[in-house]
Order: C-alpha cells, then sequence, then structure tokens
C-alpha cells in the first residue's frame, strides 16, 4: 500500500523501481535511483543530509518521454506542503525541499521511465539556502530543453503568518536571531523575482486546509486544462487590494447604491442594485471598454504560456458595485471561451 493508502499499480510499481522514495528523519521526502549508495561519485549532499543521485547524463532529454512540471515554491508557512500532497493524490511524482539544481536531474529520471512518471512536482524553498541561487539556472535549462514547467507560488499575509508559526511554537528558518516578523521579511525578499515569475500565486492568508485543496483541484485534477482560466474577484477596499491579483479595476467613479435606503441592504447580485449601477453613465462602457482590453491582454497571457490570471474589481465595501460588475465581465470572459470564476471576497463581511 502506498503511503495515502492506495493499492500500488503496475505503472506505479514500475515508476517506483526507477526512483526509490527515501524519507529521512524530519520527513522531507527525497528521491534517488534504487540501488545506489551515497557517495563521492554518486550522491550529492544537501542541507538535510540526503542524498539525490546526479550520475545520470542529463545532456537530452527523450523527446517523447519529457514530464510535465510543476515547481511549487512560496512562503513559509503558507501551505506549500499541503498544495504538494493534493498534486500526489492526484498522482503527481512529488519531491520534496529538492536542491533546484538537481531538477534537471529529476526530470531525466522521469524521462527515463518510459512515460511511468509523466508529471512531477518538486517542492523548492528557503530550506535549501545555498541552492536556491541556482533556480533561475535551472528553469533556463529546462526551457532550452522543451520542459514544460508551471510555478505555483504560495502566498500569505505577515499577520496569517506569523500566528501559524506561534501556534505551532516554530521559529521561521530564516530568523537566526531575530524574530518571525524578520524571518518573513527576509525571505519576501528572497522570493520576490520568483513569486513575479510565477504562472499561478495563491493566497492562503484567509484560506483553511480544505479550501487550499480545493483550489489545487480545481486547477490540476482536468485532464485537460483550458488554454487560460480566469478568477473575477470583487472586493472591498477598505479591506485591502487582493494579494494575488494580476488586474486591479476601481469601480468607485460610479455612484454607490449604499446611499440608496431601498439597495442599501442588498447586493449587487440583486437585479435592482445591478441595473442601477448599470444605469449610471459610464458604467456600461467601462464593461465594454475593459472586456475588450482583457482579450488583449489574455492573447498576450496565453502567448507568454500564463494558464492563470485573477482579475480584481473594487468597492468601497465590495457589496454593490464591484460585485455587480465583476458578474458581468465573468459572463463577458465565459462568452469568449475562457474558463471563469467568480469570487466575492468581501460580500457579507458588512
Amino acid at each position: 500500500m502506498t503511503e495515502h493508502g492506495e493499492r500500488p499499480t503496475p505503472d506505479r510499481d514500475r515508476a517506483l523501481r526507477e526512483t526509490h522514495r527515501e524519507t529521512g528523519e524530519d520527513g522531507v521526502r527525497q528521491d534517488t535511483p534504487q540501488g545506489t549508495s551515497p557517495g563521492p561519485a554518486q550522491g550529492t549532499p544537501h542541507d538535510n543530509g540526503a542524498q539525490v543521485s546526479t550520475g545520470i547524463d542529463t545532456v537530452g532529454f527523450p523527446e517523447a518521454a519529457i514530464p510535465e512540471l510543476v515547481i511549487i515554491s512560496g512562503m513559509s508557512g503558507a501551505g506549500r506542503s499541503t498544495a504538494a500532497k493534493c498534486l500526489e493524490d492526484l498522482g503527481w511524482f512529488v519531491v520534496d525541499n529538492l536542491p533546484p539544481a538537481l531538477i534537471p536531474t529529476m526530470v531525466d529520471l522521469g524521462a527515463r521511465s518510459q512515460g511511468n512518471v509523466a508529471r512531477i512536482a518538486v517542492v523548492v524553498d528557503v530550506r535549501g539556502r545555498r541552492f536556491f541561487d541556482n533556480l533561475r539556472e535551472s528553469l533556463a535549462d529546462l526551457d532550452a530543453r522543451g520542459v514544460t514547467r508551471r510555478i505555483v507560488f504560495l502566498e500569505s499575509s505577515d499577520e496569517a503568518l506569523v500566528r501559524r508559526f506561534e501556534s505551532v511554537r516554530r521559529p521561521h528558518p530564516l530568523q537566526g536571531d531575530g524574530r518571525i516578523v524578520d524571518g518573513i521579511a527576509a525571505e519576501r525578499e528572497l522570493l520576490r523575482e520568483l513569486r513575479g515569475d510565477a504562472d499561478l500565486v495563491i493566497d492562503t492568508s484567509s484560506l483553511n486546509v480544505h479550501e487550499l485543496r480545493a483550489k489545487m483541484d480545481a486547477r490540476f485534477a482536468g485532464e485537460e486544462e483550458p488554454e487560460l482560466r480566469a478568477t473575477v474577484m470583487s472586493f472591498g477596499f477598505k479591506y485591502g487590494l487582493p494579494v494575488d491579483a494580476d488586474l486591479v479595476a476601481d469601480m468607485r467613479f460610479l455612484p454607490n447604491p449604499h446611499w440608496v435606503p431601498e439597495l442599501r441592504p442588498f447586493t449587487g447580485l440583486n437585479e435592482e442594485v445591478a441595473g442601477y449601477v448599470f444605469n449610471q453613465p459610464g458604467a456600461k462602457e467601462f464593461l465594454d471598454r475593459y472586456a475588450e482590453l482583457l482579450r488583449l491582454v489574455a492573447a498576450g497571457y496565453r502567448r507568454e504560456g500564463k494558464r492563470y490570471v485573477t482579475i480584481a474589481i473594487g468597492c468601497t465595501g465590495g457589496k454593490h458595485r464591484s460585485v455587480a460588475m465583476s458578474e458581468k465581465l465573468a459572463a463577458r470572459l465565459a462568452a469568449e471561451g475562457v474558463e471563469t470564476v467568480v469570487v466575492h471576497r468581501d460580500m457579507g463581511r458588512e
């Protein structure tokens, strides 16, 4: 039986014979070729003492067998382990805390498994410390070899991260002799460039474990992914900007239904409220022109290989104008073939 209780299949047996899973005392999974023994010629030690073989030639991958690759990174405490376990449950071959310099080697092992390891996910984070600088070089190497790879970045607010570290009474891996917030600040700076390159950013500040798994399932469970997936999120500026937004639009140029007594109790999902919003000067024009702008942006995202986009539509409280506009905009995107999810982040908070 596997660690999740599922019965091994012949394909998985063959895959596991190719790459033997070891678990160290700290629970970190590393993958080494079965039958190799640690030593200068075969293994490269890293921070947690595990050995990962580098004795296989990675000059070129068999073109037809190149596995799909997802790199999971982000802030410590933001849910990387949960995201990795979700992909493992979906049938991905997961390697935790793999030094970035060894990612091409891991892909080469998958390519040599004759299709038995078709999807690989690796978790890369600051625990690798001195190895982390090698990530960009490894990514460039993979791009040159035609490997399909995506970066998933787990984000969270400082307040949420501090609360999580304090609840488990563990230090941040980068805080040293300082405070937790010092470690968080250092990690944000270290990961800043990687976050900018990410294909998918998930803010877990207000998510529980089940909600994070649902987000991962929604993006990776399907056998065939659409060209572009969009999340249209309404929000209230008084509650702060969504940190995972790619694009932000401000609806505060429209009159606020909050000041209309008969509309105040309702939300932008109500027909009367939506009608009030779209009868205001500029509302329909904004919808038409912003939808046109998004068509241009979406085409560029597709060319650049970006598969996920979060469009944030804000008003003062996230209850009326932003909700109504988000619903209309999402309907436009869906009609144009973009798989779209609508999220009303702050509706109901008042």
